[in-house]
C-alpha cells in the first residue's frame, strides 16, 4: 500500500541520526581529555606543593653558571638558562640540518648505484645498506666517536694541511673569516648573482619547454656567484681576512673548530639514515615504467640525462612521502648527542639545566614541545614540496 502524500512526514529521533551521534561522541571526548588534563594538572600542583617545590618558568632568567663546549652565538658562564636553551637548540638544528643534507645526497647516490649495471658498483651499494641499516644508531656514534676520533693524535702531532687545517683529537681547526670594509660590497654583488641566476634558470626552463634548446644554466650560475663577488673584491678589496689557528701552549688559538663530537654524530647519523633512503630512492626509480626509459632511448638522450630530467622527476612522487618519515627520524635520533656528550638540546637543557633547577616539568615539557616542533616543520616543508611535485592534471 502506498503511502498518502499529503500525510505528515514522520521524523525519527536525533539519537538515531548518525551526524547528531557523531558530534556527541566528538563533543564527549573533548570533555573527558580536558577534564583528564585538568586532573593531571591540579594533582601536580598538589604534590609541587605538599613538597615545597617551586614550579613555573622564572628559573630561565637565572645564571646557569657552566660552560658549554660548543655555541653558535656568544655565551658565557654568567648567562641565562634561556640563552643556554637558544644554545642547545641552535646545536641540534645544526646536527639536524647537516644530517639531514649528508644522508640525503649519500642516500640518493647509493640508491642509483645499486641499480647500476656495473656488478662491483651495485654490489658494493648493497653491502654498504645491508651493514649500515642494520646497526643501531647509537653503537654507530660509539664507533665513530670512541674507536675512530679518539684515537687521532693530540695537538702538538696534529695532522694538518697546508699548515692551514689541523685535524687533532680536541677537533678539526680549520681558518675562520673575518669581515673588511669590503664584505658589504661583496654581500650585495653576491646577492645580485644569485638574482640573475633565478631569472636565468626561470628563462631557460621557459625557452626548453618551448623549443627544446637547452642553455647552460649551471656554468653560468657559478660563474655568476663567484665571478661576481670577485670582481668587486678587485675593486672594494678583500671582503674577508683569513685567521689561521696557531698552537699556543698546550692548545690551537684562533679559526674555527669543528669538535669530534660534532663530527662523530653527523657522520653516524647521516651513514645510518642514507642507508634507508637508498632503498626508498632505489624503490621510487623502479616504480618508474620501463617505457619511459625505451622512450629515452629513442629519442637518443643520454643516460645521465635519462636518470636526470625523466626517470628522477617521476621517482620523487614515490620517494618524497617514505622520505619525509626517514628526515623525522633523523631529527628524533640527534638526541642522542647526550651519549657522547654533544651540547645538544637533551644534553644541555633536559640534563644540565633540569639536574641544576630541579625543574623537571618544565624543562622536560620544553624540549618535547621543541621536538614535536621541530617534527611538524618538517612535515610541513615535504608536504608542501610533495604537492610541487604531484602530477597536475589538465
Amino acid at each position: 500500500m502506498q503511502p498518502n502524500a499529503n500525510s505528515p512526514r514522520v521524523t525519527g529521533s536525533l539519537l538515531t541520526d548518525p551526524k547528531f551521534r557523531a558530534w556527541i561522541f566528538q563533543i564527549l571526548a573533548v570533555i573527558a581529555v580536558v577534564a583528564l588534563g585538568w586532573y593531571l594538572f591540579n594533582n601536580t600542583q598538589h604534590n609541587l606543593q605538599s613538597r615545597g617545590i617551586s614550579s613555573g618558568f622564572g628559573f630561565m632568567e637565572q645564571s646557569a653558571g657552566f660552560g658549554i663546549l660548543q655555541s653558535l652565538i656568544d655565551y658565557t658562564e654568567t648567562d641565562s638558562y634561556g640563552r643556554v636553551f637558544v644554545i642547545g637548540l641552535l646545536n641540534t638544528l645544526l646536527v639536524s640540518v647537516l644530517g639531514i643534507f649528508f644522508a640525503t645526497l649519500l642516500g640518493f647516490l647509493l640508491g642509483v648505484a645499486r641499480l647500476s649495471h656495473n656488478w662491483l658498483i651495485s654490489k658494493l651499494a648493497t653491502l654498504y645498506i645491508e651493514i649500515f641499516r642494520n646497526i643501531p644508531p647509537l653503537l654507530q656514534i660509539f664507533f665513530w666517536y670512541f674507536a675512530v676520533l679518539r684515537n687521532v693524535p693530540g695537538p702538538r702531532q696534529s695532522l694538518d694541511v697546508g699548515e692551514t687545517v689541523f685535524l687533532n683529537i680536541r677537533g678539526l681547526y680549520l681558518p675562520s673569516p673575518t669581515p673588511t670594509e669590503g664584505f658589504w660590497a661583496a654581500l650585495v654583488a653576491f646577492l645580485v648573482a644569485v638574482a640573475i641566476s633565478i631569472f636565468i634558470g626561470i628563462k631557460a626552463k621557459q625557452r626548453r619547454e618551448a623549443t627544446g634548446q637547452r642553455f647552460p644554466v649551471l656554468i653560468t650560475t657559478l660563474a655568476l656567484v663567484f665571478g661576481l663577488p670577485a670582481v668587486v673584491g678587485l675593486i672594494f678589496g678583500n671582503p674577508f681576512i683569513w685567521e689561521i689557528p696557531e698552537l699556543k701552549g698546550f692548545n690551537f688559538q684562533g679559526g674555527f673548530v669543528v669538535i669530534p663530537e660534532l663530527v662523530a654524530l653527523t657522520m653516524a647519523l647521516s651513514i645510518y639514515t642514507a642507508a634507508f633512503i637508498a632503498e626508498i630512492v632505489r624503490a621510487g626509480i623502479m616504480s618508474v615504467s620501463h617505457g619511459q626509459t625505451e622512450a629515452a632511448d629513442s629519442l637518443g638522450l643520454r643516460k645521465g640525462i635519462t636518470l636526470r630530467l625523466v626517470i628522477i622527476p617521476q621517482a620523487l612522487r614515490v620517494i618524497i612521502p617514505p622520505l619525509t618519515s626517514q628526515y623525522l627520524n633523523l631529527a628524533k635520533n640527534s638526541s642522542l648527542a647526550a651519549a657522547i656528550g654533544y651540547p645538544d638540546l637533551v644534553s644541555l637543557f633536559a640534563g644540565t639545566v633540569l639536574n641544576q633547577t630541579g625543574q623537571a616539568i618544565e624543562t622536560i615539557s620544553i624540549t618535547m614541545s621543541v621536538y614535536l616542533a621541530i617534527s611538524l616543520a618538517i612535515s610541513l616543508l615535504m608536504n608542501w614540496y610533495n604537492k610541487r611535485m604531484a602530477l597536475v592534471e589538465r
